[in-house]
């Protein structure tokens, strides 16, 4: 089936307005001192630069007491304390990523976060099984026995023995986390599986705090202690008392629920005081429905709208059993919603012009940004990908914005398969003449994502300017 050829939002000629006077300071200082102060944001470089120098600085603690040796077993022992130390940094950062701080969620963005929690991961699983094996061959060199035996002596030490479980707990994470086994898992049963990385981290910390490399000093000893607390403290606060207590304050239920397409719903939740949350457009919150069968899980949704008299709303696709139950959602069912998180938003921009790229339901989040995002005739365009006219979501709605503002909206409707590549760079650059000087906000399925972020590069967009969020698990 040929592609329909794009289509454009239609464009109204802008009024002229007279020209504003100019307000006075006092005024001014006042207006901007009732304004909301901008949320913190970690940028990515921040967050990889304190993460080094935290490693950088365990490597430090475990140069001051190493002591040198030509001795095999003393070798050992010396490669086991620097795993060792490594692997319990590395857990910490993992637990710190997991902690939904909101600086770090708004500066680098959940999809930067969960591919550096997943890197990490595998680095810590590895830390930690060079740690067993060069402790286990140090003791064998030290007492001259087999690795059998020595391991049976060693398992004899509560210390080790509830090491030894935390690391195997910590090998089923990450064993569910592969690519391979994550997706023939339920999500929910690969949250509970997750659940686990807390278990593992506290049998390990009460081994770390036995051992010689923290025990060894007062000083390291408290600050050891002191950073676990830290990220333990920031757990709480941030993935169980601020949700709960966003839930007492703001109480949302579901007001509505709109048909917008095949096997696509807008929910519309309503609550009170929601200009609390300082949402942002582009921006996501993890939402769980209070009904029978939706109850246990909590999914990410994007914001298809602005906030506005107190409503949010969400635009989901059925893509599972759980967001098929979402249509028969009732007006009046609670909901619990933690947010708002994600970096695709507005403070990313770096150029007047702007390009926002959508394929199916990805477009909910970029709907919200090509409604608010500041610019004036011509500096905003929509290209939307779908397979067909039908699988548009929200289409009245971006033709209204578009007409109102003057902005640019192409349909690029077909078969991903089509001999036509519409994503083509010169595909592009044919529909964004001047494409290499705007911003691009994309959002879609991996696959188009992953092939769009490639022809933009090829097409002179710098990788820098191409700002994307991917929700996959």
């Amino acid at each position: 089936m040929p592609a329909e050829p794009p289509r454009v939002g239609s464009v109204r000629k802008r009024k002229s307005t007279p020209k504003r006077k100019s307000t006075p300071k006092r005024k001014r200082n006042a207006r901007a001192a009732t304004e909301p102060a901008a949320p913190l944001r970690l940028s990515p470089a921040t967050l990889r630069t304190g993460l080094l120098t935290g490693a950088l600085a365990v490597t430090a603690q475990w140069a001051v007491q190493a002591e040198p040796s030509a001795r095999l077993d003393v070798l050992f022992a010396t490669g086991a304390h620097l795993t060792g130390l490594l692997a319990g940094y590395g857990i910490l950062v993992m637990l710190f990523l997991m902690a939904r701080v909101p600086a770090v969620e708004h500066g680098v963005g959940a999809d930067r976060i969960a591919r550096r929690h997943a890197i990490g991961g595998r680095y810590v699983l590895s830390l930690c099984a060079g740690h067993a094996l060069l402790a286990l061959c140090g003791y064998a060199a030290h007492a001259g026995t087999d690795l059998l035996s020595a391991a049976l002596d060693l398992l004899g030490y509560p210390g080790i023995a509830a090491a030894t479980v935390g690391t195997a707990l910590l090998g089923a994470v990450g064993v569910s986390s592969a690519r391979a086994v994550r997706r023939r898992v339920p999500h929910e049963t690969w949250r509970a599986v997750h659940l686990l990385t807390y278990l593992g981290a506290a049998l390990a910390f009460a081994h770390q705090l036995a051992g010689p490399d923290v025990a060894g000093s007062v000083l390291t000893l408290w600050l050891w202690a002191l950073a676990h607390a830290t990220v333990a403290v920031l757990l709480v606060w941030y993935r169980l008392v601020v949700p709960v207590r966003q839930a007492l304050r703001h109480s949302l239920r579901v007001i509505d629920v709109r048909t917008e397409g095949p096997g696509v719903v807008s929910v519309v939740v309503q609550g009170i005081g929601l200009d609390e949350l300082r949402a942002e457009p582009g921006q996501f919150f993890r939402w769980r429905f209070l009904r029978r069968r939706l109850w246990h899980t909590a999914l990410p949704f994007s914001l298809s709208a602005p906030v506005r008299d107190d409503t949010l709303r969400i635009t989901v696709k059925a893509a599972g059993d759980h967001t098929r139950r979402m249509r028969r959602l009732r007006p009046g069912t609670r909901v619990l919603a933690t947010g708002p998180f994600g970096a695709l938003t507005a403070h990313r921009r770096t150029r007047r012009k702007v390009l926002l790229l959508a394929g199916g339901v990805g477009i909910t989040p970029l709907r919200a940004l090509f409604e608010t995002l500041p610019g004036g005739p011509g500096d905003l365009t929509l290209l939307y990908r779908a397979g067909s006219a039908e699988q548009l979501v929200l289409r009245a709605e971006l033709e209204a914005i578009a007409a109102s503002r003057q902005a640019g909206l192409h349909f690029l409707l077909g078969r991903s398969d089509a001999a036509f590549d519409m994503l083509a760079p010169q595909s592009l650059r044919n529909l964004v003449p001047d494409l290499a000087e705007h911003d691009v906000y994309l959002c879609g399925p991996p696959g188009m994502s992953a092939a769009a972020t490639a022809a933009l590069v090829r097409a002179g967009v710098p990788q820098e300017r191409i700002h994307t969020e991917c929700f996959t698990y």
